[in-house]
Formats: C-alpha cells, sequence, structure tokens
C-alpha cells in the first residue's frame, strides 16, 4: 500500500512539473514585401549567394587595409569586448536561473567541547569535560510545479541570445565603421592627390603669367589672380591633413590602438565598389542581428509573462535531513545515534492588493511593447535596405553625368589656356575654366567616396555574413569562447 501511494505521488509531481505557467512563445507576424522597390538595375541574388554577403564581406572592396585590420575588430574593438563580456555575464545569469530546477544538497558538522558546574549549599564541584559532536546531509527541493523556474531558464537564455545577437551587431557596426574610416581616408589621399596636381600645374600657370606679367603683355590683375588662385590650391591641400589625421586615428582605434601606433602610409588607389546580391527582403529577418536582439527581447518578455502568472500559485519546498548526534562524541557513528527527518512546506498568498494582478498586466504591456519595437526594427531594416539601394542607383546615373562634365571640363580649360597664351581672352577666363574643372573632379571623387560608403552600408544592412543560425542555444550545450 505504501509503495503504491509513493508511485501515485510521483507520478502526480511528474504531471505536474509538465505544467507550465503563463503563454508559449510564437514569433508574431510581419508584413514582409516580396521584393524591394529600388532592386530594378541592382543585382538579383543568385541561388549560390541568396543569403547575400558572407564572411569576409570586406574583400570585396579589394582594399589591402581593409583586409589586414577587418580581422582586428572581433579581437582587439572595445565596444565589442564590452558586449563579448555582457554576453557571458548573461550566460552566467541563465545558468544561476537553471540552478533552481536541482536540489539543494548539504552536509553539517560540529564539534563542541564543554564541562558545566554543578552546586549546592554544601558543595561546589566541576563535571568532567564534556564532547559531543553531530554529522548529517540534508536535501532540499522546490519542485517546479507551475513552471516558474522554467519560464526564468527561458527568460534567461532568450536574454542571453539577445545578448550574443548584440554582440554580433556591434561587432558588424564597428567593422562598417572601420570600412566606412578607411573609405573616408583613401578618398582624403585621392583628393590630396588631386589637389597636388592642381597645385603643381597652379604654380606652372602663376610663372607664365609672371613672365608676362615682367615683360608687361598682361594687366597686374592677372598675376594677382593667378596667384590668389594657388594659394587657395594650397590652402585646401593643407586643410587636407586635418581630415586624413583624423580618419588614421579613428581606424586605430577602432582596432584597438593608440593613434600614435598605427602608421598608415599614403595611397593612391581607391578601393573597389564591390558586387553584393540584395536578395529577398524576407531574408534580413534571419539575417540581420539587430532583428535578432528584438525578436530574442521579445521572446524573453513573453516568457516573463509565464513567471508573473506562477506568482498565483501556491509555493512548495521539501527537505530531508540524515545523520547521527551524540553526547559524548564516542560512538557518534553508533546506529543508536543514527537521526533523520523529512519535511514539507507549503505557502499561498491569500490576498495581496491586487499586486500578482499588476505584475501579469505589466508583464503583458512589456511583451507588447517588445512586438512593436520588433516590428518598428524590421520595418526600419527594410527602410535601411531601400535607401542604400536606391542611394546606389541614383549615384550611378550622376557618376556617369559627372565623368562627362569632368570630360568636358578638361577640354575647356585646355582651350582657356591656349586662347589666353593667345591672347584673345583675359586671365579670368581660366581661373574660371580651372575652377570649374577642379568642382568637378572634386564632385566626382566625393560621388565615388558616397557610392563606396551606400555600399558597405548596404552590407551591414542586409546584415553582413551573419545569420540567426549562428545563435547558441545556452540550455543545450557548453559555450565556446567566441573571443581569444
Amino acid at each position: 500500500m505504501m509503495k503504491t501511494s509513493t508511485a501515485a505521488m510521483a507520478a502526480t509531481l511528474a504531471l505536474l512539473s509538465g505544467c507550465m505557467a503563463g503563454p508559449d512563445y510564437h514569433r508574431p507576424q510581419v508584413a514582409v514585401p516580396a521584393h524591394y522597390q529600388e532592386l530594378q538595375g541592382w543585382t538579383e541574388a543568385e541561388p549560390d549567394a541568396a543569403e547575400g554577403p558572407k564572411g569576409d564581406w570586406w574583400t570585396g572592396f579589394h582594399d589591402p587595409l581593409l583586409d589586414e585590420l577587418e580581422p582586428l575588430v572581433s579581437v582587439s574593438n572595445q565596444t565589442v569586448r564590452r558586449d563579448y563580456a555582457n554576453y557571458q555575464q548573461a550566460l552566467a545569469e541563465m545558468r544561476v536561473a537553471r540552478s533552481a530546477l536541482f536540489p539543494s544538497i548539504g552536509v553539517t558538522g560540529s564539534l563542541t567541547r564543554s564541562r558545566t558546574a554543578t552546586s549546592n549549599l554544601s558543595s561546589s564541584r566541576f563535571q568532567p569535560v564534556n564532547n559531543s559532536g553531530s554529522l548529517e546531509g540534508n536535501v532540499s527541493w522546490a519542485p517546479d510545479l507551475w513552471g516558474l523556474v522554467r519560464r526564468q531558464v527561458e527568460e534567461s537564455a532568450a536574454t542571453a541570445q539577445a545578448s550574443e545577437a548584440t554582440l554580433a551587431n556591434a561587432t558588424l557596426s564597428e567593422q562598417i565603421a572601420l570600412a566606412t574610416a578607411v573609405i573616408d581616408l583613401r578618398v582624403t589621399d585621392a583628393n590630396i592627390d588631386l589637389l597636388q596636381r592642381t597645385v603643381d600645374a597652379y604654380t606652372g600657370y602663376l610663372r607664365v603669367v609672371a613672365n608676362q606679367d615682367q615683360a608687361g603683355t598682361v594687366p597686374p590683375s592677372d598675376l594677382i589672380l593667378a596667384r590668389t588662385q594657388l594659394e587657395n590650391a594650397q590652402a585646401s591641400l593643407i586643410a587636407l591633413g586635418v581630415a586624413r589625421a583624423q580618419n588614421a586615428h579613428a581606424i586605430a582605434v577602432l582596432v584597438g590602438k593608440n593613434p600614435e601606433d598605427l602608421v598608415i602610409p599614403h595611397s593612391t588607389a581607391l578601393p573597389t565598389l564591390p558586387e553584393i546580391p540584395a536578395g529577398v527582403p524576407s531574408t534580413l529577418l534571419e539575417r540581420r542581428p539587430d532583428i535578432a536582439v528584438a525578436e530574442r527581447q521579445m521572446a524573453s518578455a513573453n516568457a516573463s509573462i509565464g513567471v508573473a502568472v506562477a506568482a498565483y500559485y501556491p509555493s512548495i519546498s521539501l527537505s530531508a535531513l540524515d545523520g547521527f548526534t551524540q553526547s559524548p562524541l564516542n560512538g557518534l557513528l553508533h546506529i543508536g545515534n543514527y537521526v533523520w527527518s523529512l519535511g514539507g512546506s507549503a505557502t499561498e498568498t491569500l490576498f495581496d492588493g491586487g499586486e500578482r494582478n499588476a505584475q501579469v498586466a505589466a508583464a503583458k504591456a512589456a511583451y507588447d511593447a517588445a512586438v512593436a519595437n520588433y516590428r518598428g526594427v524590421v520595418l526600419s531594416s527594410f527602410q535601411n535596405v531601400e535607401n542604400d539601394l536606391a542611394g546606389l542607383r541614383i549615384l550611378a546615373q550622376q557618376a556617369d553625368a559627372l565623368a562627362a562634365a569632368v570630360r568636358d571640363a578638361k577640354r575647356g580649360a585646355e582651350i582657356a589656356q591656349n586662347e589666353y597664351q593667345a591672347g584673345t581672352v583675359d586671365y579670368t577666363t581660366v581661373a574660371t575654366a580651372q575652377t570649374t574643372q577642379l568642382n568637378d573632379e572634386q564632385s566626382a571623387l566625393n560621388v565615388q567616396q558616397q557610392r563606396l560608403l551606400d555600399a558597405a552600408s548596404l552590407i551591414g544592412d542586409l546584415g553582413g555574413g551573419w545569420s540567426t543560425a549562428a545563435l547558441h542555444d545556452p540550455r543545450a550545450q557548453p559555450q565556446r569562447a567566441l573571443l581569444p
């Protein structure tokens, strides 16, 4: 009969342990467009590139500095290391929550040596020294009958995954920031080369005008104009040194170095504009780590509803003690000194002034906010990609127009110079043509810079080489270090 009751109680506990307070999580649906509006004229994803950029995406720019420094971001960037530490903290907190599923086992030992005195009206004497001790083992366990602990574990695991996705998002963001800084540095070097060629040309023009001024064949204003033109170009060339230094310092910090520890030589080559298959919008839900962060936060908020609902149910705890106690100490482990106890307790709140109702309502409101945030992040991701695609499409047209303008401006400057030397125009015409040429060349360079920046931004907005498949389940497997 005793065995039957014990088996029935075990079966009841096993049945109850399957209960989970609160709603199970299901990812809410979001409206996903079938294709990008700006995809016309852009590269659609091929079957072998359906996931967009993969792995070392920066190699598509064919820049040796990017190839050298980008791998350092995930190792040495301090923002990434901070988020890595936050991720490790989240994993530890998940293990703390999971530990509540298991019983707590302890051992207690004590030893006491004492002597007492007895006294009466006729005499007073000491009793012999007495040694006493105990050795006991104890077990306590609060069975998770209503799923409170399991919901807490679920909440902590989702939070840990959100932290892991935050780490991935920080890594990608810092990598894109590094690519942006390198592009800016390369364009600054190209601007320096352009202005240096301009200064050299203006120096030659000034020499010609100065000779003509000495010969008295041109008015003095031509000499002043040529000199001013040269001095303005020299000032602009000097000013680019500030931008280059700032870009170089930014690059050093992004890879975890002191600015003075990284020397970047001048380069005459710009990065190559990469070919990026844009894919379809639905892939963003799996490829962008910031979307994964919002989705995992939503799962964590859903689990917190279960935690709040579980407060309606009674708290049950079981305890057991087994061991020996003896005074005097001799024969402590004798069977006659064996002691044990079993116990259980249950606690239920009968009135709380609406506290639990308010906690459940707060948890549901927090979940609704997480859902709205998730959908907002998804919509923003579509907007970002559309902006990048639109920018690349329009800038490509602008680059073609500017290329023609640069060709015409160069030809116009040559003609104006020849006409000036022939004496048919004044130097103002030459200066105007040269200024137009410089402005067009700088505009073309700026457009190329923006195309490269938009390409880097598009890679980031497509999720780089990341996928939600990279997220670990912290409940299912031990975590390997993501950073050395």
